[in-house]
């Protein structure tokens, strides 16, 4: 494929290009809307990786590309960014969060139905280290009803992999989740329509880092793991490039499953809000504010370039 880059707010694209390029894709061209970087930050940028163009918008670079690669850390973003792709028949890979409020994921979720090629999301939901246990025999390892996940850094945009890699895990049809109580760590409680249960543990104290780290009990063991995070750019590309480039059928999760990692976050946000109560997913209307993409990323600047 010949692939557009837009947005270089994260180290993400730098390290994602030359894998894209070892998967046999070309990057033809890169675009910044400016959330994060100078303006003179992306002709360096492509200078230095080697890339042609510098686009001048994201409808130019939509007839010029076969699918879009998008970065941007204001998630709320990313639906207005995405659209010109969509609407010229290209692929789009986003980055996570895929969106930060029901209404842009229910869009996602709209334009996959129409037929666009549209993936993305967390690393960690395509992680090696879930995919090789669950590869195990099932007679072997069990059928998982309750697991663990936790991590660090922050609410949303480093959480969200811990909500990703609990999905991974457990699959989709969560029904409904309860915030249950903040001390170091927000734990959420997470609860399957067919009875499955999770527990997420993310930071809620400024400035902790914790690995990414699993627990997992199955009707025959139980067992635990950290993501190994070494390989995970390569994990999400390798799974989710054959898709858009039209070599595989299927998307790697369908949509209305992969947004649910984001989804079941701002209802744990609602019900943390609304004193700890259970929130239903279908609770969760176009209106729910949801988490604010550009204050996190006004934040991010800030400490980008606070010197």
């Amino acid at each position: 494929m010949k692939i557009g880059v837009v947005d270089l707010d994260t180290s993400h694209p730098a390290n994602w290009i030359p894998i894209e390029r070892d998967l046999g894709h070309e990057v033809v061209g890169v675009w910044d809307g400016g959330s994060v970087h100078p303006v003179e930050y992306v002709r360096d940028f492509a200078k230095e990786h080697e890339i042609a163009t510098v686009y001048d918008s994201l409808e130019q670079m939509a007839g010029e590309v076969d699918c879009a690669i998008i970065h941007g850390c204001n998630w709320d973003t990313h639906v207005a960014k995405a659209r010109p792709f969509v609407e010229a028949g290209k692929s789009v890979l986003m980055d996570k969060p895929l969106a930060g409020n029901a209404r842009d994921l229910k869009q996602f979720c709209r334009w996959a139905g129409e037929g666009a090629r549209i993936t993305g999301g967390s690393s960690l939901r395509f992680c090696h280290d879930t995919r090789d246990w669950l590869a195990q025999p099932q007679e072997e390892r069990g059928r998982p009803h309750t697991v663990y996940c936790g991590c660090g850094t922050d609410e949303f945009n480093y959480a969200i992999h811990a909500w990703s890699l609990l999905c991974g895990i457990l699959g989709s049809g969560i029904r409904s989740v309860r915030h249950l109580g903040c001390g170091t760590q927000r734990r959420i409680q997470v609860n399957w329509s067919d009875g499955k249960m999770g527990l997420v543990s993310i930071n809620c104290s400024e400035g902790l880092g914790l690995p990414m780290h699993v627990s997992i009990t199955t009707d025959k063991l139980n067992m635990q793991y950290h993501a190994d995070t070494s390989n995970i750019y390569r994990a999400l590309l390798e799974a989710t490039l054959p898709y858009l480039a039209d070599e595989a059928g299927d998307p790697p999760v369908p949509m209305e499953h992969l947004v649910e990692p984001e989804l079941a976050a701002v209802a744990a946000r609602r019900s943390w809000l609304e004193g700890d109560r259970e929130v239903e997913l279908s609770e969760l209307g176009e209106d729910d504010a949801g988490y604010d993409g550009k204050v996190f990323a006004e934040g991010y600047r800030k400490a980008k370039y606070s010197s």
